[in-house]
């Protein structure tokens, strides 16, 4: 995510910003000995070992996004996403996190992506956390939505859920813009049938201390917050 000095945290005004046989043989042998003929016990094969069932392969969920998911400023095990990962391995047995997330991420880069991700994680569930970027450069909004569209698409063809993670851009950047940015989101999910999670800073939005001193990133105390936030619509798409 690129740094702007409008950052994400709101002041006291209720302003909330944006920013994975053997089967058993009976042999019969019977021997013949001299004077007088008599026929050996027979002696059954011990059964073949049957073998073990291969191990079914954990589904994965996909995380696609940018700064806010790669854990910008964060120790690996910090941020929401590695927090998540732990959760699943905790609760949802037969399940595995992937964070293809990339700082600086536009809708773009992940429109472009996608495709080679999903071939190689094959995800059950896709996480799409973008276009804080694209609002902050003030990139058109058509743009914008089409890239989270290609997105979209994309997953659902490949038979994967989709959560959708929207943002908010700061008023500066004028309200028929900063609408139209939060409304791409909800359209898109209604439109094509994915879960939604509104705005993902809204429980610490309006925090300063909640955020690192780029006034951009969560610290790594909000992470938890921001977890189960998003938590609110992953966890039922896990089953």
């Amino acid at each position: 995510m690129t740094l702007n000095k409008q950052g994400y945290a709101a002041s006291r005004r209720r302003l909330q910003w944006a920013i994975g046989t053997g089967s058993l043989a009976l042999v019969l042998a019977c021997a013949l000995i001299a004077t007088p003929l008599q026929a050996q016990p027979a002696r059954a094969q011990p059964a073949a070992a049957t073998p073990a069932p291969a191990a079914k392969a954990a589904r994965t969920v996909l995380v696609m996004g940018d700064s806010l998911s790669a854990g910008y400023g964060l120790a690996a095990s910090q941020g929401w996403v590695a927090l998540t990962a732990q959760r699943v391995a905790q609760t949802r047995p037969g399940w595995r996190v992937v964070n293809a997330s990339i700082s600086g991420e536009t809708t773009a880069g992940g429109a472009a992506r996608i495709a080679a991700e999903l071939a190689r994680h094959k995800p059950a569930v896709v996480v799409i956390e973008l276009g804080a970027n694209d609002g902050l450069r003030g990139l058109p909004l058509a743009q914008s939505r089409a890239n989270l569209e290609r997105m979209i698409a994309a997953a659902q063809a490949g038979k994967a859920r989709v959560l959708l993670i929207g943002m908010r851009m700061p008023p500066n950047l004028g309200r028929e813009y900063t609408q139209g940015f939060e409304r791409n989101y909800a359209e898109l999910a209604q439109r094509h049938g994915a879960a939604l999670l509104p705005f993902l800073l809204e429980p610490i939005a309006l925090d300063r201390q909640a955020f690192q001193d780029d006034n951009l990133h969560p610290v790594a105390s909000a992470q938890p917050k921001l977890r189960d936030h998003v938590w609110t619509q992953l966890g039922p798409l896990l089953r």
